[in-house]
């Protein structure tokens, strides 16, 4: 972990009185992700995830991903249930940083994706795309739009046993084209290294996906497109651009030839 700011008892205290918990039993520093700090409280409520934000969060942004977690639990999606303080906002101060608080999500991301937990994270996707309201309209367009997660990479998708147990990091939840959104999961969670897509892994989250929302027919026009873009995307970002352009060109012909014939 690249950052770590260490609480005192002080920071802790100003925490446990924040947030109403009558009895902090412990506090545990987790050693994940470079832009936060996070401590797991376990306290007489429950167990919760406190994250200090070190640098970019705003509270406009953090109010927005906790009523977007508060409207998927409404719904039964899985996500972590936001804690409130006490005075009703998404976060507090403490140690000098801005701190928000969930509850501990059971579960834990995976390396290596299995077809049945593709198949879950497809349908949770979809849930996802049909369960919260459009923040804006895109005028003049023909593929669907919505609401999208925003980065349903690995690290933000737990799972207990083969099933989705919950989504994290809503800070990037924005509305729009869906396609785009399951072009980037595809990639992400089934691109192989010479940029072909896993045909297996890559039916089973669209089975997962259709199993809530059917894809209309100018997303499945367009998907090998979209898909050929976020392969692209994740060449140049891993900066292999040598072999971008072969990369790009795999990924497309496994979804015209193997996955949506």
């Amino acid at each position: 972990m690249a950052v770590f700011t260490e609480l005192s008892d002080e920071d802790r205290l100003s925490i446990t009185e924040a947030y109403g918990f009558t009895s902090l039993l412990s506090v545990i520093g987790i050693a994940d992700g470079d832009a936060e700090t996070t401590y797991l409280f376990r306290t007489q409520e429950g167990e919760f995830i406190v994250t200090l934000f070190e640098n970019g969060a705003q509270p406009i942004d953090l109010e927005s991903a906790f009523e977007t977690m508060e409207a998927l639990i409404r719904k039964g999606i899985p996500c972590p249930r936001p804690k409130r303080t006490l005075e009703g906002t998404a976060t507090s101060r403490a140690a000098a940083r801005l701190v928000a608080v969930v509850s501990f999500l059971p579960g834990s991301s995976s390396v290596i994706a299995s077809p049945a937990k593709c198949l879950s994270l497809g349908y949770v996707m979809a849930q996802i795309h049909t369960g919260l309201e459009r923040k804006a309209r895109h005028k003049s367009v023909d593929l669907p739009t919505g609401p999208v997660h925003g980065a349903l990479s690995r690290e933000n998708v737990f799972f207990l046993g083969s099933e989705v147990s919950g989504i994290i990091n809503f800070r990037l939840r924005h509305d729009d084209l869906l396609v785009s959104e399951i072009a980037d999961v595809l990639v992400g969670w089934t691109g192989e290294p010479n940029g072909e897509l896993n045909e297996v892994r890559a039916r089973a989250i669209l089975q997962g996906y259709s199993e809530v929302r059917d894809l209309s027919g100018d997303e499945i026009e367009a998907l090998p497109a979209f898909v050929m873009a976020a392969t692209s995307k994740r060449f140049a970002c891993q900066k292999q651009k040598s072999g971008l352009p072969e990369a790009a060109m795999m990924a497309y012909r496994s979804v015209t030839t193997d996955i949506l014939r």
